[in-house]
């Protein structure tokens, strides 16, 4: 079972200072908003802020995850049938992710073997492996109990 630790909101500042970036009211809000919301897109992000943040365009928060991920603060994750890249806060800790193929729910996996990269390729062409990006792919309960309802075969 996958544990993600919060981050209290005033230390977002500080990770921000940290990392060399100035704190900005969107760097906090965003940040904030992937903590609470994983797995979210850039379009995700700007329907949550929009409310508190009617100034906030597409275009900002797009600039933002790209600081944030460029410092490493927010991971981004590219999964198949996502429709787009998704973003979160835990970093640094080579997990995987598994996805429904059905509603695309996406979930933390811990890492299957407990230290990077997770898996020995048979051949890296002489790179040096720094992580391996794995994507579990199956039904989720909710999917697999409307499969069953619509399909008593299923």
């Amino acid at each position: 079972m996958s544990v993600h630790v919060s981050i209290a909101p005033e230390s977002w500042g500080e990770q921000l200072r940290e990392s060399g970036l100035r704190v900005t009211a969107g760097r906090l809000a965003t940040l904030q908003y992937l903590d609470e919301h994983p797995h979210s897109s850039a379009a995700d992000i700007l329907a949550g802020l929009s409310d508190g943040m009617p100034s906030i365009s597409a275009q900002s928060v797009h600039n933002i995850v790209h600081d944030l991920t460029r410092n490493e603060l927010v991971r981004r994750i590219d999964l198949p049938d996502s429709g787009s890249a998704r973003y979160e806060t835990r970093t640094h800790d080579n997990h995987h992710h598994v996805q429904c193929v059905v509603c695309g729910r996406i979930e933390d996996v811990d890492c299957v073997v407990g230290h990077a990269p997770c898996l020995t390729p048979d051949d890296v062409h002489g790179m040096r492996v720094l992580t391996a990006d794995i994507t579990f792919r199956g039904v989720c309960p909710e999917c697999e109990q409307k499969l069953r309802d619509h399909d008593p075969q299923y």
